[in-house]
Parts: structure tokens; C-alpha cells; sequence
């Protein structure tokens, strides 16, 4: 894999159903200095990866961030990451499903309530879970038609959107504050995370020390430029209007400046991609519970394989089942939060295991480490503005996050006196 597929996979990775909402809230806490946020993430985003890569090139080991952090710092903190991993990943689909749901609502006005949202989120995770318990072929097939269907119309609202941008709305009345746009940039972190899954098959990719640098480069550059511009774009075109179109606010701007088919197609794309997002999810996140019930963290039932399909069909049923209820429960903002909080604990442990690695000179045999630019400096720098970006958390969402962690902790010690 070269440079350009390498970065293309980090922006099909990337983007996924949280650009479809999170307009609307970076505009309702930032205003017409919304674009701050993005920046911001970026550079956040580019720190954290750069780590991740310097990390993943001391350690062949299968299972990314797990391997890293496990390698460096002992059994406990690789079973936290692994577990980080696993929240990370069970409220972001939580969250998605949650706009997904919206989504077909405003498609098809007969599905708008509260019951028929809780109907169509029965009826995805169903669906998924039955086409993954049957094996991963027709799951492999039915996800790469959301590839597309995601940016034909996210590229067409960006370019087509600025010719019908009123400069009055796009004005700042007062700069930001610093607590401000760290929240703001919290609840961001989630349309910008899933760069890192890209990077964990570092064995198929050519002249690592050059590619994985540019490939970060061109994705999180062409990633920030087209977010700024959906920003700008749906900001521009509606202005305090996209406050309050918190249902689907790139949608409302394409029926503002091009008409309803193009409201039409935003709605097919982002329900597409949506449900897409979910399936992958719905295949990766059970191995998850699978490995965790291997190690002896959870029941044995857990990995059960299929005799056919070679599929976990309980670790599947239960992640669903878990996913479903947390959708159900929860809203998108405070699903997002609670998965960007993951994202960025399993962050703070990739940046401390790329210094304790290089500091202990851990290198996979036969293989040349990856070049970090100031790679003394680069984990603590990353470290800060983690901690920084993590001062937007309110006390009931460090209370939820604790709590995860609290019980992911005594399942490690009463596995550790068995």
C-alpha cells in the first residue's frame, strides 16, 4: 500500500456519521467561530496518530493500540487499553445509530416517532446481527457499498454550497473562549477519530518511514478542509438557523441553497453510511467480547464459534444487545462524549507507550523504527493537549467513564486470583 491508498483508507475510515449531525452542536457552542474547533482536532488528531505510528513500528504484535500499550507498560494496562477499545467503540455505534434512526425519520415521516425510532434501531441492529452471525462474506460485500455513498454527496454540498454562502452569518461577534472550544473540540474528536485503524496493518504498507508521515499528511489534510467547508457551508447558508437543525443540519443547508433533491440525496447518503458504519461495527466490536471471554474476563459461552458460518454468534447477539440498549437510552451528544473520552484515554496510552517504548529502545527485529519528527518532545506535547481537550468533560460524564473502568478493572483482578 502506497501513500494515496494509505491515506485513502484513513479518510474512508474517518469519516462516518458523525459530520452528518455534529455541525449544528460545534455551531451552537462556538457560533461563527465554529471553524476553531476543527483546526484544533486536527492538530490534536495529527499529535496522537504521529504516536500511534512511532508505536506501532516497535511492536509487530497483532491488536494496535492493545499491543502497544501492553507491550510497554505490563499485562494491566493493556487489558485497560483493550478495554478502552471496546467502550471506544460501543458508544460511537450507540451514538450513530441514534442519527440513523433521525435520519430515516425525515426520509419517511411515518417513522418520525419516538416508538418508530426505537422500531428502526430493533430492526438495523437485527438485521446486522443476523447477516454477521452468518460469516463475515456477505458482511464484507453489503459494507463496501456505503464506501461512495458517503462522499458524492458530502463533496457536492461542500463545493456547490459556497456559491450560495451569505457573508453576514459567517461573522464573529466575539472570540471563543479557551473552556469553550475545548468542550467544542471534545465532542469533535469523534468525527475526526478512527485515523488510528488505518495505520494498525503497518506490514502492508511500503516504505513505512515515508508513506505512513505523508499519507497522515494528504488525509488529515483533505479530512479538515472538507469539514471546514461543510462548517462554512451549512453556517453560511442557513446562520442562526443551523442551531436548531440539530436533526440534519447538512441536509437543511442542501435544501436551502439546492433544492430538495439534494436535501433528498444528503439524507439516502448520510442513512447509508450510517447503517454501513453500524454493520462494520456490528462485526468488528463482538471480537472484542470474544477475546475478552478467552482471556477468562467474561464467561466461556462468549467463544462459542458457529460450526458453520465460524462466526461468535453469542459475543454478536450480546454486543447488539448492549449497543441497542445504550441507543435507546442515551442521546447522540452524550454517547459521543462518552466515546471521545474513551478515544482520547486510549490516546493518552498510545503517547506514554510511545515514549516508554523508544526510552527502553523496544524495536521488532530486522525492522526500522518510524521517524518522528521531535519525537523527544512529540508524546508530552500530545499528552498536554489531550489533557487539555479532556477538561471539557462534565463531572457526570468522568463519573460514567469511572465507572466503566472501575468494573473493567475488578474483572481483571478476580481473573488475576483465578
Amino acid at each position: 500500500m502506497g501513500t494515496f491508498g494509505l491515506a485513502a483508507a484513513i479518510v474512508n475510515i474517518t469519516i462516518g456519521g458523525g459530520i452528518f449531525r455534529l455541525p449544528a452542536n460545534v455551531a451552537g457552542s462556538l457560533g461563527a467561530a465554529a471553524p476553531v474547533a476543527y483546526l484544533v482536532c486536527a492538530v490534536a488528531m495529527g499529535l496522537i496518530v504521529l504516536c500511534i505510528a512511532d508505536a506501532g513500528s516497535r511492536v509487530s504484535l497483532t491488536g494496535g493500540p492493545y499491543a502497544y500499550v501492553g507491550t510497554a507498560f505490563g499485562p494491566y494496562a493493556g487489558f485497560i487499553t483493550g478495554l478502552l477499545l471496546w467502550m471506544l467503540g460501543t458508544f460511537a455505534s450507540a451514538a450513530v445509530s441514534t442519527v440513523f434512526a433521525g435520519s430515516i425519520g425525515l426520509l419517511v415521516p411515518a417513522a418520525s416517532s419516538q416508538a418508530m425510532n426505537a422500531a428502526v434501531l430493533v430492526g438495523a441492529f437485527a438485521f446486522w446481527t443476523f447477516i454477521n452471525v452468518r460469516g463475515v462474506g456477505l458482511a464484507a460485500r453489503l459494507n463496501g457499498v456505503a464506501t461512495a455513498a458517503k462522499l458524492v454527496p458530502l463533496v457536492l454540498l461542500a463545493v456547490a454550497g459556497l456559491f450560495f454562502i451569505n457573508t453576514d452569518n459567517l461573522t464573529w461577534t466575539a472570540a471563543p473562549a479557551a473552556a469553550d472550544v475545548a468542550r467544542t473540540s471534545l465532542l469533535l474528536i469523534f468525527a475526526f477519530a478512527g485515523v488510528e485503524v488505518a495505520l494498525v496493518p503497518s506490514g502492508e504498507v511500503r516504505d513505512t518511514a515515508r508513506t505512513v508521515p505523508r499519507a497522515i499528511a494528504l488525509a488529515m489534510i483533505g479530512i479538515t478542509t472538507l469539514y471546514l467547508l461543510l462548517q462554512i457551508v451549512s453556517q453560511g447558508i442557513l446562520g442562526p438557523g443551523l442551531v436548531q437543525a440539530t436533526a440534519s443540519p447538512l441536509a437543511d443547508a442542501a435544501n436551502a441553497s439546492l433544492g430538495g433533491w439534494a436535501r433528498t440525496l444528503l439524507l439516502v447518503g448520510a442513512s447509508v453510511s450510517m447503517f454501513g458504519y453500524l454493520g462494520g461495527m456490528t462485526f468488528s466490536m463482538p471480537r472484542m467480547v470474544f477475546a475478552f471471554a478467552r482471556d477468562g474476563f467474561l464467561p466461556r459461552m462468549f467463544t462459542a464459534v458457529h460450526p458453520r458460518f465460524h462466526s461468535p454468534p453469542a459475543s454478536v447477539i450480546a454486543q447488539s444487545a448492549i449497543t441497542l440498549m445504550l441507543a435507546l437510552s442515551g442521546t447522540f451528544e452524550r454517547l459521543a462524549l462518552l466515546a471521545n473520552v474513551s478515544a482520547l484515554a486510549l490516546y493518552l496510552g498510545c503517547a506514554l507507550a510511545s515514549w516508554k517504548l523508544r526510552s527502553s529502545g523496544i524495536t521488532t527485529e530486522g525492522q526500522t523504527p518510524f521517524r518522528v519528527p521531535f519525537a523527544t518532545v512529540l508524546p508530552w506535547v500530545t499528552c498536554l493537549i489531550i489533557a487539555w481537550l479532556l477538561t471539557g468533560l462534565a463531572y457526570k460524564e468522568w463519573r460514567a467513564f469511572g465507572a466503566c473502568v472501575a468494573v473493567g478493572s475488578l474483572l481483571y483482578v478476580a481473573r488475576s486470583r483465578r
